[in-house]
């Protein structure tokens, strides 16, 4: 029996290095008491002197004990693996394109001399005379302001071309500008580089100069031809922005797309492509700057047509949607798209609104800033941009939840493995999150403040490169009685939710998820006192549709009330 045991423990010494001193005393103990009892010659013992030998099982249990925590730790030290991704997912670019969370757009041409807002294709070239063009300008307003990514109308519907085309006389080689050797395309990219700004253009697909425009084989290979000088002259484009707009009247014109995004994506692999309906992200459909209340990366761009889209499905996105197209939220800083002396900038506490509206709803924020006749970011608009920043700054510079304890209903894995970890959502950031255990245990997270804070703003963020989840959540706090209320609830978080309240004075807080296509995973949960805004609301749910065909997972409301 010694012996069978003895080669069993041979096989169990590969178990923890750790605890190999420990297996190997008692293997020796073994090993003696074996020679021991082989040598041992066997008398019957007198009754004065008899002793009754200890048990072998008494004998062994020093040995159980030791493997049997041996097999415990192996157990425990072992990690779950990461959840599955809920498809559809974001293609790298995209998550790029995602964080960058802010760009400009500058609406520049002939428009800006001829006071106008849609040329009419005819204007003389040489009104276009921009005397202090400066693009570095306007790269370090971009910067300086918190926006990453500049978008430059390279070619607006009059089809008047920021660039010296080879396939057309209509551009900037025909002005006064530098008696017609300018690039302001050139000037833009080369900033941008030097800045270490993203560079996108805007290439109208409709030309109301261009003489070939309705024929639709010889234009589609001329906006092709404009196309491949724009992606092979002037360095890395990240984002190539077109749409369907068409003005009444219009010549008939098929555009070849799917040719177009194809060869796109192929002499810019880093680019995104922007349209009303895709590939890689999509109108709002609104000019506003506003995303709805509930706002899905998913959509289904192939039963969209560019140029007729539906402005509510555009807004909302799709919960059934088989395709990862997140949307872009364009408005301008003006009444209009092109610079005018007669407008005025809106003010910061506005842009501060649509920040809530666009990037607290899952979207990018694309805000014209149109350079004016000189060729200069006008002073008022700096302005404006430099208090905007200021406001974020002084609102989102440090959550007031960061030193917070912080625990949750239920965690993946055992509770030493970092990488599922509730303190994650304290990191700002998409890369690393919490991830829930059992479903039945609660999708919540329990966050102790330490002391009481004033607070009207919460951020949450999903890793949105495993998919986009949860469909409908909700914020309580702990109240001086003792009883948890609701401070705000929302619905799609993605890849940014801000939700803003009605103050509240807590230190004890919950955030529970209610409803999620799958196990809900949270990237970051933070805590802001906004002084500036004035609360209308304090709800932004609306109602929620089956996902998938099925139900979505969900928590019970009775449940997590009595928890």
């Amino acid at each position: 029996m010694l012996l069978k045991f003895h080669n069993s423990l041979d096989s169990q010494l590969n178990i923890s290095q750790n605890y190999l001193p420990a297996i190997e005393e008692s293997k020796n103990m073994i090993t003696t008491n074996k020679r021991a009892l082989s040598q041992q010659q066997s008398p019957r013992p007198s009754k004065k002197n008899l002793k009754f030998p200890q048990p072998s099982w008494a004998k062994r249990i020093p040995i159980i004990f030791t493997v049997t925590i041996v097999h415990l730790l192996q157990v425990t030290s072992s990690v779950s693996p990461p959840p599955l991704p809920i498809l559809p997912i974001p293609t790298a670019q995209q998550i790029s394109w995602q964080l960058a969370e802010m760009a400009l757009f500058f609406h520049f041409g002939t428009n800006t001399f001829t006071d106008s807002e849609w040329g009419t294709g005819h204007a003389d070239p040489s009104v276009f005379n921009p005397t202090e063009l400066n693009a570095t300008q306007w790269v370090n307003v971009a910067k300086e302001s918190g926006f990453s990514r500049v978008i430059l109308t390279v070619k607006h519907h009059d089809g008047f071309c920021l660039w010296p085309s080879d396939y057309t006389d209509y551009s900037v080689k025909s002005s006064s500008w530098r008696n017609g050797s300018g690039d302001v395309v050139r000037d833009l990219a080369e900033a941008a580089r030097i800045g270490g700004v993203q560079l996108g253009v805007y290439l109208s697909p409709w030309d109301m100069h261009e003489p070939c425009y309705g024929n639709t084989l010889e234009y589609n290979e001329f906006y092709l031809g404009q196309m491949t000088e724009l992606l092979t002259r002037y360095g890395e484009i990240k984002e190539v922005w077109l749409d369907g707009a068409k003005g009444h009247g219009a010549k008939d014109m098929d555009y070849f797309f799917d040719d177009w995004f194809s060869f796109i994506h192929q002499r810019q692999p880093g680019a995104v492509i922007f349209s009303d309906a895709g590939p890689d992200t999509r109108w709002i459909g609104n000019e506003a700057g506003v995303a709805g209340t509930t706002c899905w990366s998913l959509f289904n761009h192939t039963n969209e047509m560019i140029g007729n889209t539906d402005s509510k499905y555009s807004g909302q996105g799709d919960p059934f949607g088989h395709d990862w197209v997140p949307a872009e939220c364009d408005v301008s800083i003006r009444p209009g798209w092109f610079w005018h002396a007669s407008e005025a900038p809106k003010p910061a506490l506005a842009l501060l609104d649509l920040y809530y509206k666009s990037v607290g709803r899952n979207c990018l924020f694309l805000l014209n800033v149109p350079p004016n006749s000189s060729g200069l970011i006008s002073q008022e608009d700096i302005q404006v941009l430099q208090e905007f920043s200021e406001i974020r700054g002084s609102i989102f510079s440090r959550s007031l939840a960061e030193d917070a304890s912080i625990s949750a209903g239920s965690t993946r894995g055992n509770l030493t493995d970092p990488r599922y970890s509730p303190s994650n959502v304290l990191e700002q950031g998409i890369h690393s999150y919490w991830a829930p255990g059992n479903v039945q245990s609660g999708w919540i997270l329990y966050l102790d403040l330490q002391e009481a804070v004033t607070f009207n703003v919460l951020m949450v963020q999903e890793p949105i490169q495993m998919g986009q989840r949860i469909i409908r959540f909700h914020l309580d706090f702990l109240n001086k009685e003792g009883e948890w209320k609701v401070a705000a609830h929302g619905t799609t978080v993605g890849y940014k939710r801000l939700l803003l309240f009605h103050s509240v004075r807590a230190s004890r807080l919950r955030l529970v998820v209610e409803k999620s296509r799958a196990e809900p995973l949270i990237s970051y949960v933070g805590m802001y006192m906004d002084p500036f805004s004035i609360v209308h609301h304090i709800s932004e749910v609306s109602s929620v549709s089956l996902v998938n065909g099925s139900h979505p997972l969900q928590q019970a409301t009775s449940r997590i009330a009595s928890s």
